[in-house]
């Protein structure tokens, strides 16, 4: 019986150390999320605005204007942008962007892919060990990018795309990441980086009229870039939010079920207790009365 006492009050501590280290680690992603949160809030109109604008000026521009990012062409090779965290310990979130890259070649690409010309790009370590295991094509030149998270490294993972899809590396770039809803809730999205998707116009609506200042191949050509930048730095603010969320929320549910967990194990030794004291008393009163026999 003092084994069995022993061995519950060993899985108590055990319990109680790790629900203190799921509470510290809630409390860090919280404070992180603050953060992260306010970023991408501040962020987001910015660069839907900016995306907006590109995609009506590439949808309006003179059909005899030739825009090498707005380039249509056959699909042959593909490029996946794919946005997971460092680290783990946030509940499904790594593993539900990996599916979803997985589903978006397997159902979209199947065909490049059996060729070899899917490749991934992963920001992320998680993303990166998952897919580089499962045997696709990954790169890893931009998966710290979380370890030192500015405009300008993402900026660099931007540029290197344009680049690619310039010199016909690459036919199509997309980004695959989870947009931040709340610290509960996000939405793993598939979004076309390059070439820059066109506005689609509803039936009867007539051509927006813009007026360029200066020329309109220069206008196009600094805005461009710059614009791309914008959309994937977004994308990895809403990653860096989501992650923060996510790790807080799967924390918070650990700390809950190491409660429930607790509660039943305080039960089971209470019990435990209750029977060798009652063994102990039916002891001592059987010798008792052996000794009056």
């Amino acid at each position: 019986m003092g084994a069995q006492l022993k061995e519950v009050r060993n899985r108590i501590k055990s319990v109680q150390s790790t629900q203190q280290i799921t509470k510290a680690m809630k409390m860090v992603s919280a404070a992180k999320l603050r953060r992260a949160q306010d970023a991408i809030i501040q962020m987001r109109p910015y660069a839907k605005k900016l995306q907006e604008m590109l995609s009506n000026i590439v949808s309006n521009i003179d059909s005899d204007t030739s825009i090498a990012l707005a380039e249509e062409r056959a699909v042959e090779k593909i490029l996946l942008i794919v946005i997971t965290s460092d680290r783990g310990l946030a509940g499904a979130y790594n593993s539900n962007i990996v599916k979803t890259a997985k589903e978006t070649i397997a159902t979209k690409y199947a065909e490049q892919f059996k060729n070899g010309n899917v490749t991934i790009w992963n920001i992320g370590k998680k993303g990166w060990e998952s897919m580089s295991k499962s045997g696709y094509k990954t790169d890893a030149t931009f998966k710290d990018i979380f370890l030192h998270l500015t405009f300008d490294n993402v900026q660099a993972a931007a540029q290197a795309a344009v680049k690619a899809f310039e010199n016909k590396e690459f036919d199509a770039v997309e980004i695959v990441y989870s947009e931040f809803k709340n610290a509960a809730t996000q939405a793993f999205k598939v979004e076309q980086f390059l070439p820059i998707p066109k506005v689609v116009k509803k039936e009867g609506t007539t051509k927006a009229d813009f007026i360029f200042e200066p020329a309109q191949e220069i206008l196009v050509a600094e805005l461009m870039p710059k614009i791309l930048n914008t959309q994937l730095y977004k994308a990895v603010l809403d990653a860096n939010a989501s992650e923060h969320g996510a790790r807080m929320t799967a924390m918070d549910k650990a700390s809950e079920n190491a409660n429930e967990l607790l509660k039943g194990l305080k039960l089971s030794y209470n019990r435990a207790r209750q029977a060798a004291i009652t063994t102990e008393l039916t002891e001592i009163v059987s010798g008792a009365a052996a000794l009056e026999g």
